[in-house]
């Protein structure tokens, strides 16, 4: 062994010592992304009890199971009002975590419990696999009430896009035998709901949702199974608009009017059908918004007025006056 070489062997293990020290430096410098428990925790653990992964449907898929977020410090002992989120996607993409914020954040109000709710995606089951799945999470609440100190009288639901379609059709069709499925151990039970608030989602399936399109949406092909034309009977039994009588519970429905991938007269045909059977139906339009409305303060203000009067029988006046949609943010 020369000179040269006995140096580099004195120095190999001072090297490989900095190399590992440099490699820790820069796993600090990105850290792995926290879990969504450990999200919660950071953020509410004080306030949120979690239970997380919570099957409903009697079987180990993931996609068949809710999430309940419990507040630690309840504003009474009375059993706590549920709401229910249900997550969009086009039926073909999302998960039950992208709703664990709002839910955790409303549950460390202290005024009511949340659930956050998976359910099969249409690239495992088509319709009408997903409003079974979640009636049988309903049907869960019901089955836990007691367990968790529940209310089954007073569940709310709310959901965006796909998930805003899925709500509202569980505040039209309690008892529809096709809906409602036979998954969970409490099919005894009732899966209704008792008011919703739908975040533009879609309320007729015969029709195209993207405006000014002239082809077969993929989504709803996607969820039917094929092109609507071929699968009018179920692009019926999905649309919301088929479902509405005198007896559907009251319905918040935000939408926004520039909405270029669900039209926002999918928005006006529900409120207009809604009104005409005398149901209670508000109609939020956010004017000049897309897709995905923004949520400033007056709109979750009125959101948690609605929560409050159909869930805790807090009387207020919510108002149904247009929100202007804030200017997109300039891009440097």
């Amino acid at each position: 062994m020369n000179s040269r070489t006995r140096s580099l062997a004195v120095q190999l293990p001072f090297l490989l010592t900095a190399l590992f020290a440099a490699g820790t430096v820069f796993a600090q410098e990105k850290p792995k992304p926290l879990s969504l428990s450990e999200e919660i925790a950071k953020r509410y653990g004080d306030k949120v009890e979690l239970h997380l992964n919570q099957p409903y449907a009697g079987t180990k898929n993931q996609f068949q199971m809710l999430d309940l977020y419990l507040p630690k410090q309840r504003v009474d002992n009375q059993p706590l009002p549920v709401v229910v989120h249900i997550h969009g996607g086009g039926w073909s993409s999302g998960n039950r975590a992208g709703y664990g914020g709002s839910a955790a954040g409303l549950a460390a109000s202290g005024k009511y419990a949340a659930i956050s709710v998976g359910y099969r995606l249409s690239g495992e089951a088509k319709w009408p696999a997903q409003i079974h799945d979640c009636k049988a999470a309903i049907r869960w609440i019901r089955g836990h009430a007691k367990e968790f100190n529940l209310d089954p009288e007073h569940i709310g639901a709310t959901g965006g896009s796909a998930g805003g379609h899925l709500v509202t059709l569980l505040g039209l069709t309690p008892g529809v035998k096709e809906l409602e499925g036979n998954l969970g151990e409490f099919t005894s039970l009732s899966s209704a709901v008792t008011c919703v608030v739908n975040v533009c989602g879609p309320t007729d399936m015969t029709t195209v949702l993207i405006p000014g399109a002239t082809t077969d949406d993929p989504a709803v092909s996607g969820l039917l199974g094929g092109l609507v034309k071929d699968r009018l009977d179920l692009a019926r039994q999905s649309s919301p608009l088929t479902y509405v009588t005198a007896s559907a519970v009251p319905i918040m429905t935000i939408h926004g009017t520039k909405d270029m991938r669900v039209n926002f007269t999918n928005a006006e045909k529900l409120d207009a059908a809604l009104k005409r059977a005398g149901t209670t139906s508000l109609l939020i339009p956010v004017t000049d918004a897309g897709h995905g409305v923004p949520f400033g303060p007056e709109l979750n203000a009125r959101v948690q007025q609605f929560w409050a009067m159909y869930l805790r029988g807090v009387k207020s006046e919510i108002a149904t006056t247009p929100i202007q949609a804030p200017p997109a943010p300039v891009k440097k």
